[in-house]
């Protein structure tokens, strides 16, 4: 539902600006609780995806739990573009505000939607580059939108009109977070208006980089001056990752290790050099990412059976659930899951190479996940080859993929470079024992031969060598429970990423108010 309405401290639009519905104002209930911290700050949160809503990966997770454990601190609200799965969601969306249009970028409106725990999320609505059936960056047959550089640098640039004020929603932030390609033009634009409101720039994975051609200048409205090294220009290109970085106040990547392995030739995408001067001068680090609390196998309600550490009973009735549903047949032997999305960074075709090997050594597995259709069409052709051993269900179902990690010995996470990812944490709370590779934020959270199985290489052989490793543990229980102990009591919950990010956000506009001369 969509209505013209109040913001909580606003007034009333003349007339709707949505759909054909009334007038509704925001209820006092859902008006966000102020904390007394004195050094509460406003952040706007720019993103293309929540998990509440639409999510293809972990951005969606990531959007969603961090702004909640931020709100203690700060008042944290999120825009999001308002693709249908936003818009026909059972949260109302009330009309609050306009923009115009820019270069070949249209006007918009601007809605908020309270969810039910007080998160506020404006909403951009431009009906002609979101509502379309599909992902958030492409048509259900996989493939990109053609003009995803206009639907995503819209998004930029309404994030710089609310730091400017106008969008008129009376509230304006002292601080702009940033995630990823699709919200790369927010540090830009505002750099270019020579905006004061400090930028935060989150790499959630630098591989994709919203790389598009020098000739969509004129449509972005994109200065020549930025037509540089040290702004967006990209080998001949534009990147929208680039422009996120280049003017930024600061970057942050999701976790240490990956902050180290981009600035090299390996990881770094041709990007690297770029990086490196930005460690240099201090502007680039590493916050890890955490899950949130309902990650919690005794307390689940996705769970065919809860259970506590040690329940190992109620670990194997989810398993029993997971091979039923995957059409694997009864077996004693360990049972490997893959969540993922399907896509040549996984490593899904080691993991195809090493499919003989589990299933002859008595092994099983489980893929869940959707992606390239050449992925996807990999994945269905293994299951044809393994009927009963192994199983595919092309898809995302939180659901099912919950009972996966609950119900498997052992995740499966040969990624060739893993910025953070969340699987292996998912894993571990519900005591499945992840084999990954030794890389990015799998180094960071699991720990080798206590609460998983690493190896080096991208490499059929160094990948047997953990499983080889993985079947030894799984034949001996007191060892296989005693990690799986271990794992489950590991400590990821956002805590640990949410008082860097808030002492990174007090920093960033404290230096800001600095320059400008501001008390």
């Amino acid at each position: 539902m969509i209505s013209a309405a109040v913001d909580t401290q606003g007034e009333r639009f003349s007339q709707p600006v949505g759909g054909p519905t009334s007038l509704v104002d925001l209820p006092n209930t859902l008006r966000p609780v102020q904390s007394r911290n004195p050094n509460r700050k406003k952040v706007l949160f720019v993103t293309s995806e929540l998990a509440d809503l639409v999510k293809t990966g972990g951005l969606g997770d990531v959007s969603a739990a961090l702004p909640r454990a931020m709100a203690h601190l700060h008042d944290v609200r999120v825009l999001i573009p308002g693709y249908p799965q936003v818009l026909e969601s059972d949260n109302p969306i009330h009309i609050i505000g306009e923009l115009g249009g820019h270069a070949a970028l249209p006007p918009c409106k601007i809605g908020r939607m309270d969810l039910k725990d007080g998160l506020v999320i404006y909403v951009l609505i431009c009906p002609e580059l979101y509502e379309r059936e599909g992902t958030p960056y492409g048509a259900n047959n996989g493939r990109d939108w053609p003009d995803n550089h206009i639907r995503f640098a819209r998004l930029g640039l309404a994030a710089a009109d609310i730091a400017a004020n106008l969008a008129q929603i009376h509230w304006c932030p002292d601080l702009v977070h940033a995630h990823d390609w699709p919200a790369g033009l927010a540090p830009a634009y505002m750099h270019w208006r020579g905006s004061r409101t400090p930028t935060l720039f989150t790499i959630h994975n630098l591989a994709y980089q919203g790389v598009v051609s020098l000739a969509s200048c004129p449509e972005l409205g994109i200065p020549e001056h930025a037509l540089q090294q040290e702004g967006m220009e990209f080998y001949g290109k534009l990147s929208f990752l680039k422009a996120g970085m280049a003017y930024s106040s600061h970057i942050t990547t999701v976790s240490a290790t990956y902050a180290q392995e981009i600035t090299t030739p390996e990881f770094g995408c041709g990007l690297d050099g770029f990086l490196a001067s930005k460690t240099q001068q201090g502007l680039l680090s590493g916050i890890p990412n955490g899950i949130d609390e309902s990650w919690e196998s005794s307390t689940d309600p996705h769970l065919t059976h809860p259970f506590n550490i040690g329940d190992w009973e109620g670990k194997a009735q989810n398993a029993a659930h997971v091979r039923n549903l995957f059409g694997l047949d009864d077996s004693t032997g360990p049972l490997f899951a893959v969540v993922s999305r399907l896509v040549y960074q996984k490593g899904l075709d080691l993991t195809e190479a090493v499919s003989s090997f589990i299933v002859e050594n008595g092994g099983q597995i489980a893929i869940i996940g959707r992606g390239e259709p050449e992925e996807e069409q990999a994945m269905r052709a293994l299951a044809l080859r393994f009927p009963g051993q192994i199983g595919v269900r092309i898809g995302f179902n939180e659901t099912d993929a919950r009972r996966m990690f609950a119900g498997s010995d052992f995740l499966l996470m040969p990624s060739r470079y893993e910025p953070c990812g969340l699987s292996q944490m998912y894993a571990q709370r519900f005591g499945s024992l992840p084999v990954a590779r030794n890389t990015g934020g799998l180094a960071d959270t699991i720990e080798d031969g206590v609460t998983g199985f690493l190896f080096n290489e991208s490499t059929v052989e160094s990948y047997k060598a953990a499983l080889s490793r993985a079947f030894k543990v799984f034949a001996f229980p007191g060892l296989l429970n005693a990690m799986r102990c271990r794992a489950m009591a590991a400590p990821f919950n956002w805590c640990q990423a949410v008082e860097p990010y808030a002492e990174l956000y007090e920093q960033l506009v404290a230096k800001a108010l600095g320059r400008s001369g501001k008390q």
